[in-house]
């Protein structure tokens, strides 16, 4: 039986589309399994790869820092390019092509990273990989296309249980496995890769029906197009600007955290892996536990405010840490500024109308684009500088210090927002 729903596609129109069953157990294991291989192969590489290029550059941090931000700072930028093609690609061929396409080719490029024999071959690595791990969004298309509305709340909830998993088990598999051997973990990524792709061949059904596919348009495909709704009001316009600021501030961790935990620290894969590790478990609890009692009690204002002041006192810690124990003090402190990023978004969401969420949601998908492309380069390049002998300043958490002055900057911004 077909039922007739609004909904938005992945270029962010909105469009008629008709859900004929409930999506089938199999295919929906099969998204979840996609979605939480996408993230544990993000965060499966975090605490061997700055050791790869360490050990490609002789030990040389400096160098290494911003060798790190270049390749962070690629992998954001192809996929801030690709996700708008990749889902103007799925409306026009399906998702079905577009999904088990990017599973075999996120496969071959672990494989191409595992066999790295010099950095500019990791480079192309990193470039493959962000392409293929912008089809998250034909992930969530496939569930808008088979689910009714009334469920898709609890099926987007699968896919977030997805990604909590995948951002506490990546670290600690690839620090663990790291310590065996640097390339391990991306051998391991690769067969997982294959796996997936080889049981979806079989259980996964196309979702997009053929008739409600549109033709390949190239300013669908444009990530800047979305960009233009942020300058409607003022209002929206600051709220764009705070997103930025969050999302930016944010890049100093996958750009510095490991090399940070390695040069003071002198910790190894596994240690920094269970320290990723506890950073993913306590967002996930802050999320769980303290955002849903406190948002019934206090307004999306207040919550981004207690957010950003949460993140200086964070960032602040973690700049300052002169021993590891307190660094992961300041972990709890420090994920509570992702009370803000959630309530920003619920702001934003009251000043568009009911049919302009999916450019919304376009809007800011670009902005966390642009700010993983400048945010990674910027610390890291801060970073170098920090632990650079030849300037002699010997301040590692000079990174972590300037997000805090980013974070302050912000707070003010939220406090001259309508409430």
């Amino acid at each position: 039986m077909q039922c007739q729903v609004e909904c938005n596609d992945t270029a962010g129109r909105s469009v008629t589309n008709f859900v004929a069953t409930p999506i089938r157990q199999p295919a929906l294991i099969f998204i979840f399994v996609t979605v939480l291989l996408d993230v544990i192969s993000m965060g499966i590489i975090v605490p061997v790869l700055p050791q790869l290029i360490l050990g490609f550059l002789g030990d040389n941090f400096t160098s290494a820092a911003d060798v790190l931000g270049i390749l962070i700072s690629v992998w954001a930028l192809m996929q801030f390019v690709a996700s708008p093609v990749i889902g103007a690609l799925s409306d026009h061929f399906g998702r079905r092509p577009v999904v088990l396409a990017s599973n075999l080719a996120l496969a071959m490029d672990h494989l191409i990273m595992a066999f790295a024999p010099a950095l500019w071959v990791l480079f192309i690595g990193r470039v493959l990989s962000g392409v293929c791990s912008a089809t998250v969004s034909t992930a969530y298309a496939y569930i808008a296309d088979t689910t009714p509305q009334d469920r898709r709340a609890s099926a987007y909830a699968v896919l977030s249980t997805a990604f909590g998993l995948g951002f506490v088990l990546g670290p600690v598999l690839g620090g663990f496995l790291g310590h065996i051997d640097l390339r391990l973990p991306f051998l391991v990524a690769a067969a997982l890769g294959l796996a997936n792709f080889f049981y979806g061949f079989f259980v996964l059904p196309e979702s997009l029906p053929s008739h409600l596919r549109v033709p390949f348009s190239l300013r669908s495909a444009n990530p800047l197009v979305s960009l233009k709704l942020l300058r409607r009001s003022s209002q929206l316009s600051r709220l764009g600007v705070l997103s930025f600021i969050l999302q930016t501030a944010q890049q100093v961790l996958p750009a510095c955290a490991v090399l940070y935990m390695t040069y003071r620290y002198n910790w190894e894969g596994p240690q920094i892996g269970l320290a990723l590790a506890g950073v993913g478990i306590v967002y996930i609890l802050i999320q769980g536990g303290v955002m849903r009692p406190l948002s019934k009690k206090v307004s999306e204002k207040t919550l981004a405010m207690i957010g950003f002041l949460m993140g200086v006192a964070g960032f602040w810690i973690y700049g300052s840490a002169s021993v590891g124990i307190m660094f992961l003090i300041g972990i709890p402190v420090m994920e509570m500024w992702s009370l803000a990023q959630p309530s920003i978004y619920a702001l934003m969401t009251k000043e568009v109308e009911v049919d302009e969420q999916g450019r919304l949601q376009g809007a800011n998908s670009c902005l966390l684009g642009l700010a993983g492309f400048l945010g990674p380069w910027s610390f890291a390049k801060l970073f170098a500088i920090g632990v650079d002998p030849q300037i002699g300043l010997n301040a590692p958490g000079l990174p972590f210090f300037i997000a805090s002055v980013l974070m302050i900057f912000g707070f003010v911004v939220v406090i001259g927002l309508r409430a």
